[in-house]
């Protein structure tokens, strides 16, 4: 008993030293993600984004860039964007950029990873859109695109986006009380995932044995990733989405846990893969089926698919053929740190914590003549929803008990 006491207040414990870690990179991501929704608007997206050349995929890729992080509210732009007009590539073109080429997670990235895997992230958003071009053109798949534009088709019309002047809104109170309000409407989208993410990141951590990756990743027990056999990095490749696809958890709250695989020996591809599985993890395929029926949300989760392990692969080999795999970590990883301590993960903590509060004060004032904000709509409220926030509520209870044992009753 005293063994389960004290790995829950080691696990408590560890899940807020991740947070601690990753929170200014956090603020700085949404503050810039919410400045991004005000002041780009979309209407200028959809009107080049009709067709699938290589100019149009490659604006629907910047836009992605420019855009959100969070998973479902991608989704939901994605569909936006299919359902006024843009062509099906630059779509997922979009959707993979929006959630793999954005600053905040390249950032929480470093944090808890090496550089590799933060080149790996870029470079592999980019793979992953090569990778999905190139099999939908071969599967053509225009039967089903037919039938989902017939059935937007019958749909009422969403409303036209706001296009105010940019200029105009930076420098006006209203822009900034709307960045406030965009900048809150981020947190929410992602509070319960991140919560649920950092705190089996910390369970994992404590009760989880190396053993386990060992059986789960074969050749993990092996002296480093150079001497893996082909067969054996593709079996990671293809565990590693296939532990995601179970999970609830999105991009941000993913990264915690790749770190954990990394640091029990995992391969470069596996921990890639992993990281690129936040768009074949179920809560999104029952989106997508929502969205668009279920066929084409599986030939949607058959794409990624492919092109997560493709990616992964050859980002794997690549970096071996340039001599720049990252060795493979011998220690515990992130949960053997001392997190709480004073270095600059304080002084940025408490910067943004009061740029936040700064953010917080304009949405509290709301200007006169406010317009209506048309940020992300938030992906399937229902269930899903529900089921997350449960979940969000017991791992707080989960993690103050765990502290409470931790210094207040262990010696």
């Amino acid at each position: 008993m005293s063994e389960f006491l004290d790995k829950w207040g080691e696990s408590a414990y560890t899940t807020l030293g991740f947070f601690w870690s990753a929170l200014w990179a956090f603020a700085l991501g949404y503050i810039v993600s919410s400045m991004i929704q005000v002041f780009v608007t979309q209407d200028r997206m959809k009107k080049s984004m009709g067709g699938a050349s290589a100019k149009e995929v490659g604006l629907a890729t910047f836009f992605g860039f420019i855009s959100s992080s969070c998973s479902f509210a991608a989704l939901a732009t994605t569909k936006s964007l299919f359902k006024k007009g843009a062509g099906f590539i630059p779509s997922i073109a979009f959707l993979l950029a929006s959630t793999n080429l954005v600053i905040e997670l390249g950032i929480v990235i470093g944090i808890f990873l090496t550089w590799q895997f933060v080149a790996g992230e870029y470079l592999g958003g980019l793979l992953l859109i090569l990778v999905s071009w190139v099999f939908i053109k071969i599967t053509k798949p225009q039967k089903l695109i037919k039938k989902v534009r017939d059935k937007f088709n019958n749909e009422e019309k969403d409303h036209t986006m706001d296009s105010s002047d940019w200029r105009k809104e930076i420098k006006s109170f209203k822009g900034w009380h709307k960045v406030g309000m965009q900048y809150v409407m981020e947190w929410k989208m992602v509070w319960k995932d991140v919560t649920i993410g950092f705190t089996i990141a910390g369970i994992i951590a404590a009760f989880v044995p190396k053993s386990f990756f060992q059986t789960l990743f074969i050749g993990t027990g092996g002296s480093g990733q150079d001497n893996l056999s082909f067969l054996q990095v593709l079996e990671h490749v293809l565990v590693g989405p296939v532990a995601a696809f179970t999970t609830f958890i999105g991009s941000m709250g993913n990264i915690p846990l790749a770190s954990l695989l990394y640091s029990n020996g995992v391969s470069f591809a596996g921990v890639m893969a992993f990281i690129f599985s936040d768009l074949v993890v179920f809560p999104v395929l029952r989106i997508n089926a929502k969205y668009y029926g279920w066929k084409m949300a599986l030939y949607i989760l058959l794409t990624l698919f492919i092109a997560l392990v493709g990616t992964s692969l050859l980002l794997h080999y690549g970096f071996t053929f340039f001599d720049i795999l990252p060795e493979t970590q011998k220690s515990g990883g992130m949960q053997d740190q001392e997190h709480f301590k004073i270095n600059y993960t304080f002084f940025l903590n408490l910067a943004f914590v009061a740029i936040s509060g700064i953010l917080l004060w304009f949405k509290s004032k709301k200007p006169k003549n406010q317009d209506h904000h048309h940020g992300h709509a938030m992906a399937d409220k229902g269930k899903l929803e529900g089921i997350l926030k449960v979940l969000a509520i017991i791992a707080y209870i989960w993690l103050l008990g765990g502290i409470i044992i931790r210094y207040a009753f262990l010696p």
